[in-house]
């Protein structure tokens, strides 16, 4: 075996997960953040994001690195919507961070990210990961918990779900992956994008409803 491990170096923690529904997107994240070699260096992180009122995005890897991403969506979207008098598809955002990911394959941003919202073209959801792969697809789940996340999404996902029942399942799969991985916990964020009320995070209130008795997790 070589003598420099590269297992024991890779970067562990977080999950984050993402379904789009017949009304809307969610996607909902945990908030504790790691440092190698598992120490819990803070309870209440921030990831999940608005880019603009129709798109939303998940980070989970190094907190620089994605926001550094999101900033430059930002600036980008603001862009296209000032010069063509209309909101951003979802695909360009897509199409723009998987550029940006894949002009650093050298030295890759140790960075996954889900982006989603709606456009003209209804709703989508794309995962990208550090080398710019962007895949769309109805349900997504990224971090160490993901395993545990898509065990309950997939158990219970179907392509008519509404936001109302949608949001019960994202907070049930985060709810599990803080149960069974070490790398993920503390408390979770949800935010949904609808074409009625744009990018909505939910307050502690509404995530209470939704897990009922579990609240201490917030």
């Amino acid at each position: 075996m070589h003598p420099l491990n590269i297992d024991r170096w890779k970067l562990k923690g977080t999950t984050t997960v993402a379904i789009k529904c017949v009304d809307g997107v969610i996607m909902a994240t945990d908030t504790r953040a790691t440092m190698l070699p598992g120490f819990v260096a803070h309870k209440k992180v921030k990831k999940v994001y608005r880019v603009t009122r129709n798109i939303g995005m998940t980070i989970a890897g190094v907190p620089a690195e994605a926001l550094n991403v999101l900033d430059l969506l930002r600036a980008n979207a603001a862009l296209y919507q000032i010069h063509r008098k209309r909101e951003i598809p979802v695909k360009a955002v897509a199409s723009l961070a998987s550029n940006l990911l894949f002009s650093q394959r050298f030295y890759p941003y140790s960075v996954q990210i889900i982006i989603g919202g709606y456009d003209y073209d209804g709703y989508h959801l794309y995962s990208l990961d550090p080398f710019g792969s962007a895949i769309e697809d109805n349900l997504i789940a990224t971090g160490s918990g993901s395993p545990v996340a898509y065990g309950v999404l997939e158990s219970g996902y179907h392509e008519d779900v509404r936001l109302n029942e949608g949001l019960k399942l994202v907070a049930e799969a985060i709810r599990s992956a803080i149960k069974r991985d070490v790398y993920t916990g503390d408390s979770f964020d949800i935010a949904t994008v609808t074409r009625e009320k744009g990018y909505v995070e939910l307050t502690k209130e509404e995530k209470e409803a939704l897990i009922g008795e579990s609240s201490t997790l917030l």
